[in-house]
């Protein structure tokens, strides 16, 4: 039987072969992006691939998530799974933009289902799946970007979802119930090769609507009520009140406006905003969006608007697991150089938000980096630079750790599984999500 480091060193071996095949995923994705709960053309190449790679798989899910299940050979034991995320942004300005949705992968999403791809390849190895117990499940996940709002909203009242994440969707359909732990690996364009550590905002996403009544803006005005006044009164509230929000719950508040009238000679009479307010615990989260609620209200009422604001469910917090953590740094450590590895503190909360924290608050997980993009994260000069950091030394820090937790009978991915303690449920997960959902209304005429 081949040691631990010698089956490593086989998946890195098979993965270095097939390395163009896999930078030739990101790439392909790259050319075709697709925002969340579209993204058919990402479904079908990975099915494909699957199918290539001799994977079962079951599509479909959440409208275009594929789930993949292998079986090691060496006996039962628990189920790993490795993430990709299948969804792009809508940033207009990117080089790589479709020029019919806007769509574009400004964000290094298409990098992330090209290493899940390239981890499988290094663990289904013959040297290496024939001494693997448990199983190793490679997911693809619709809709971790949390945007277009409004049709997401009409995806839900048709009763295609409920939740608007992927994650969040996956872990209501019960995709997750034989999965025992996760990884993931998203781009960075920060100044390390691959790093783990740190935590997440959790965030509620509004869709707001302000409505009022048209009028000719020259003629009549007198006769209108400007639903546009009363949201920029509201935004001019929200800003009046960031002073008393805490460093240490790192909060973020913000949005935009996605419908701010129909014709600039009339009044505006329907207004929509899709905003977000982020904390780094559950609590402020809970507190500062009732505080953006009595902004918006404080809008209405200036003008006698009718208000109505949709809290959606938003990502909770990060959580790392401690011991898949170190047996990930170890292996990060030994592919490309301490020097070239970040290790984040626990508390470092980078201001973001992702439904892995959602995961994160009922499983064993870890969320690490990797660099190779340049540009800003979300900005139209985000691009990847290094494939071979970002999807082929990625491949392999993650390949490397399901080995390290399936191997010797699977001992380490039992004791990640013994001695994790979630914070949820899945029932209490689903449960807190769902009492977060809420339509507040109030009519600004009668105070």
């Amino acid at each position: 039987m081949p040691t631990i480091e010698e089956m490593k060193q086989a998946a890195i071996a098979a993965i270095e072969e097939r390395k163009e095949e896999i930078i030739g995923v990101a790439r392909t994705i790259l050319q075709n992006p697709e925002t969340g709960f579209t993204e058919q053309k990402t479904s079908r190449l990975v099915q494909q691939k699957f199918g290539e790679m001799g994977i079962p798989f079951q599509g479909g899910l959440a409208i275009t998530g594929v789930k993949g299940m292998v079986q090691g050979k060496a006996g039962p034991g628990p189920t790993v799974a490795v993430f990709g995320e299948l969804d792009s942004l809508r940033v207009l300005e990117h080089p790589f933009h479709d020029d019919v949705t806007g769509a574009a992968h400004a964000c290094g999403h298409h990098c992330q289902v090209a290493n899940m791809m390239g981890a499988m390849v290094g663990v289904m190895a013959p040297g290496v799946i024939d001494h693997l117990s448990g199983r190793i499940a490679p997911i693809a996940v619709p809709a971790e970007e949390f945007i277009e709002v409004e049709r997401r909203m009409r995806l839900r009242d048709e009763g295609k979802i409920e939740f608007m994440g992927g994650k969040q969707e996956f872990i209501k359909l019960g995709v997750f119930d034989d999965v025992d732990m996760a990884m993931i690996s998203h781009t960075s364009s920060e100044q390390f090769k691959l790093g783990i550590g740190g935590t997440s905002n959790g965030h509620v996403v509004k869709f707001v609507q302000f409505t009022g009544r048209g009028a000719h803006a020259g003629g009549a005005p007198h006769m209108g009520l400007n639903a546009l006044n009363a949201a920029m009164i509201a935004l001019s509230a929200i800003n009046a009140n960031r002073e008393t929000f805490r460093d240490q719950d790192t909060v973020r508040v913000h949005g935009i406006l996605t419908r701010g009238g129909d014709a600039v000679s009339a009044v505006p009479s329907n207004v929509t905003l899709e905003w977000r307010v982020r904390s780094g615990n559950l609590d402020a989260l809970v507190g500062n969006s009732g505080k953006v609620d009595r902004c918006f209200r404080a809008g209405a009422l200036a003008v006698g608007a009718q208000l109505s604001i949709t809290n959606i469910p938003g990502y909770l917090p990060m959580r790392n697991n401690a011991i898949m953590q170190e047996l990930y740094t170890r292996n990060a450590r030994e592919l490309v150089g301490e020097d070239a590895v970040l290790v984040r503190p626990a508390t470092h909360n980078g201001g973001g938000s992702t439904d892995m924290g959602d995961l994160a608050q009922i499983m064993p997980l870890i969320h690490p980096y990797c660099g190779g993009a340049t540009g800003t994260g979300h900005g139209a000069d985000y691009v990847i630079k290094d494939y071979d950091t970002a999807v082929i030394a990625a491949a392999k820090a993650m390949a490397m750790t399901v080995i390290d937790l399936l191997a010797d009978g699977a001992q380490k991915a039992r004791e990640v599984k013994a001695t994790d303690r979630p914070p949820m449920t899945r029932e209490q997960y689903l449960k807190f999500q769902r009492e977060r959902a809420e339509v507040v209304r109030f009519d600004g005429a009668n105070g």
